[in-house]
């Protein structure tokens, strides 16, 4: 397992980081323990999720993640883990948090409630990495950012992080932390994928220039690359069978994931992988962790059987042909999401 350095940051964590948005609704907590035991053994250093989790979001179960990951960590030294998680911000009418009667944000309020309840659930006295879930741009980063900062001064917190963010609300927070003499964000997490290549276009030049890390998310696309939407397939308990039926915001969600162009991206990529000799979940995967702006790719599972082909990336260095061969799928079918 190979380790990268988070920003600027003391943080040096394994390249590819354990995602938990599963455990709790849709993976058990045996099943998440033993998924995270198979990461651990194999040399993952680094777990992330969010006091919202589990995905989709849900009042029944929200923070069911946390504490099962939470009960695991007391299985393992503290010391040896490098943990990440999340405070949520406000939904902007595209989704309502199942948290503080859905009135969440990003000023010191919120900030120092979500932390307080992310260690008791975490049951530890610090988070390696917190990061905001969202950002709120109509809200003065210097504000969200002196909390944080605050939170990091205590020890609560190590290292801070965006997650969603765009290039000017990554420029403007790192604008603002140098201005006020503030902790500054060192990792931003981004959804990028074979499927999804938008981060390159503008925020890869931004993380070059500022020595930010891109943690990415979703590097299977939601499980799309999988295959198991092929020819119109629903797969049961599958995320976006459940969007597709859902509520509006869910079936536009999973129209941006699952639609033609994505699924004939898909099928391409499966191809190049068969005969590059390994699955397409090891291809994606790869290919997520070969870019210098990306310091560790978050993989998420929701059964333990899916981890061998997610593990198999750890040692793979796709060749200049695949990636040849993956830049004309690319250029074939373009911002298939989008």
């Amino acid at each position: 397992m190979h380790r990268n350095r988070l920003g600027k940051s003391s943080l040096v964590v394994s390249d590819i980081c354990m995602g938990t948005m599963t455990f709790g609704n849709q993976c058990d907590e045996a099943d998440a323990f033993r998924i995270m035991d198979m990461a651990y053994d194999a040399g993952v250093d680094f777990y992330d999720t969010a006091e919202m989790y589990p995905v989709p979001p849900d009042a029944r179960y929200v923070g069911a993640t946390e504490e099962i990951v939470g009960r695991w960590l007391k299985t393992r030294s503290r010391d040896s883990i490098i943990l990440a998680s999340k405070v949520a911000g406000p939904g902007h009418g595209w989704i309502t948090p199942p948290l503080r009667g859905g009135k969440t944000g990003l000023d010191r309020h919120h900030i120092v409630r979500a932390v307080e309840g992310s260690l008791r659930r975490l049951d530890t006295d610090y988070i390696d990495l917190y990061q905001t879930h969202w950002p709120d741009p109509e809200f003065p980063y210097e504000e969200t950012l002196a909390a944080l900062d605050e939170l990091v001064r205590s020890g609560k917190v190590r290292v801070l992080g965006c997650s969603n963010e765009t290039s000017w609300g990554l420029t403007k927070s790192l604008w603002a932390s140098d201005l006020h003499g503030l902790a500054r964000f060192d990792t931003i997490q981004n959804n990028f994928s074979l499927n999804n290549r938008r981060f390159e276009d503008e925020l890869a030049q931004v993380c070059r220039q500022e020595q930010v890390s891109l943690i990415p998310y979703s590097p299977l696309a939601g499980g799309v690359l999988t295959g198991k939407y092929n020819d119109g397939a629903r797969p049961e308990g599958a995320r976006f069978t459940f969007y597709l039926e859902g509520e509006q915001r869910q079936q536009k969600m999973a129209a941006r994931f699952v639609n033609e162009k994505s699924l004939e991206s898909t099928r391409r990529y499966q191809a190049i992988a068969a005969e590059a000799g390994m699955s397409v979940v090891t291809m994606a995967t790869a290919w997520s962790k070969q870019h210098d702006f990306v310091a560790s790719t978050i993989v998420g599972a929701t059964s333990p059987g899916q981890m061998p082909d997610i593990l198999a990336a750890a040692d793979v260095t796709l060749s200049p042909d695949v990636l040849a061969r993956i830049d004309r799928v690319s250029l074939d079918i373009r911002y298939p999401m989008g």
